[in-house]
């Protein structure tokens, strides 16, 4: 039996690893079901969806130049149509029917104003520019005090030891 790349085949684990498990279908020919195919969720540990001698159905979806078969268990269950969409945000492709531009919601504090190209914000929350220029002063001035203290323990500066 040829083993073609979408065929569904039901076989039998023989192997399990950290990594997947080892399926053998028919006529001695074995596969690998890798962890991130054996179900749609997160797998942790394979012992958990699969037990030794389990007769499973599986679907292939490469075959190797040099014989290696790559199989999936979650491809070979047939999902309603709606499941196997995935979902996507409202509004992220252009020309979408459902999104409608005027119902975005406005960050708080009113409408932005475009002046000198950045959006301002008025409202008494201080804008990005305002928090990212305290920050940078608490910085130099922790760093300056932190240096103040580190030399004058060390003798830095050109101070002469005794």
């Amino acid at each position: 039996m040829s083993i073609e790349v979408g065929t569904k085949l039901e076989g039998r684990v023989t192997g399990i690893t950290h990594f997947g498990a080892f399926i053998d279908l028919s006529g001695g020919v074995t596969g690998l079901v890798h962890i991130s195919e054996i179900a749609d969720n997160y797998v942790k540990d394979v012992n958990d969806h699969l037990k030794l001698d389990d007769v499973v159905l599986v679907k292939v979806i490469n075959v190797d130049k040099d014989g290696k078969i790559g199989l999936s268990s979650k491809q070979a269950v047939d999902k309603p149509a709606e499941e196997r969409v995935k979902p996507t945000r409202q509004g992220s492709r252009p020309g979408d029917s459902d999104f409608d531009r005027n119902s975005r919601p406005r960050p708080t504090g009113g409408k932005p104003s475009f002046s000198g190209g950045r959006p301002n914000f008025s409202s008494n929350k201080p804008s990005f520019e305002d928090k990212m220029s305290r920050f940078l002063k608490d910085s130099e001035e922790r760093i300056s005090s932190l240096k103040k203290h580190t030399e004058s323990k060390r003798g830095g500066r050109g101070a002469k030891r005794v």
